[in-house]
């Protein structure tokens, strides 16, 4: 008899509680007037809900594709934290060894294309309900930084922004630009990132070399462009850039897997932020 997930469980809620909190700051309700105005912790739902679908999509995706390929695979971990974001994401852990390069490409290309067709929709129905308005600089304003994609559904929807003026996002459509930056992150073709899964599934052990050097290429980019690149890079490091050998390696990627593995490095170009928000 399987015991009840309550771990998992008390995981997402305070997941969900953590992405209120923060989807309540991000509608310009200040959290601790709450206890005065109740109702007011309804506007941060829009944020929260959106984002946990992103997530939830993204790694059901994973445990769907595992359990098909008879992989043993425990359910998401999601990552409640007091970030900006009001989360770190969620993660699955496999049990058991992957047999072919078929199965690997399957649950590393499922979650990202997954969360990624959730975060179009959410951008689209967000970037309409956004609102453009004046640039106001000010000490200890974020601004976030635009992928390809972004940046194409922003001109389609709200036009060409003049210089002077910014979007004010919003929620839902923080939530989708969210989506597409995690999208990016865990496509980075290193170690046993998604990006890695796919990349393994497609080059082999080719794979450990182009991770070492895209290691060296965040070192670079955390030097010159985003600080964080750098922080990511040490802890890609630490996590492990080698990624486990399957079982029959001799069983090749037919062409549909092939397809999708491209298809993910297109995902990874357009929405890959290099420098993800500044702070003035």
């Amino acid at each position: 008899m399987k015991k009840f997930p309550w771990l998992h469980v008390l995981l997402f809620l305070l997941t969900f509680l953590s992405t209120l909190v923060v989807g309540v700051e991000h509608a310009g309700i200040n959290i601790l007037t709450i206890f005065e105005h109740p109702a007011n912790i309804l506007r941060g739902f829009p944020f929260s809900i959106t984002l946990l679908v992103i997530l939830l999509s993204h790694e059901f995706s994973h445990y769907y594709f595992s359990r098909r390929h008879h992989v043993e695979a425990t359910l998401p971990y999601f990552i409640p934290a007091p970030t900006l974001f009001g989360t770190l994401g969620a993660f699955i852990k496999m049990k058991s060894p992957i047999t072919t390069k078929n199965a690997l490409m399957d649950i590393g290309s499922s979650g990202p294309i997954a969360g990624f067709i959730v975060s179009i929709v959410a951008t689209i129905i967000g970037l309409s309900l956004s609102t453009v308005i004046p640039v106001v600089k000010q000490p200890g304003l974020i601004i976030f930084g635009d992928s390809l994609l972004f940046t194409a559904l922003s001109k389609l929807i709200l036009g060409v922004i003049p210089a002077d003026q910014d979007i004010l996002l919003h929620p839902i459509a923080l939530a989708g630009w969210i989506g597409f930056f995690v999208t990016s992150m865990n496509l980075l073709p290193i170690g046993q990132l998604d990006g890695g899964h796919i990349a393994y599934a497609l080059l082999g052990n080719r794979h450990h070399l182009l991770s070492k050097v895209l290691i060296v290429v965040l070192v670079l980019l955390g030097v010159l462009v985003f600080e964080g690149w750098i922080v990511w890079a040490v802890l890609l490091v630490i996590l492990g850039i080698r990624h486990p050998a399957i079982m029959e390696p001799y069983i090749q990627l037919d062409r549909r897997r092939t397809i999708a593995g491209i298809a993910s490095l297109v995902i990874f170009i357009i929405t890959f932020i290099p420098v993800p928000f500044t702070i003035l």
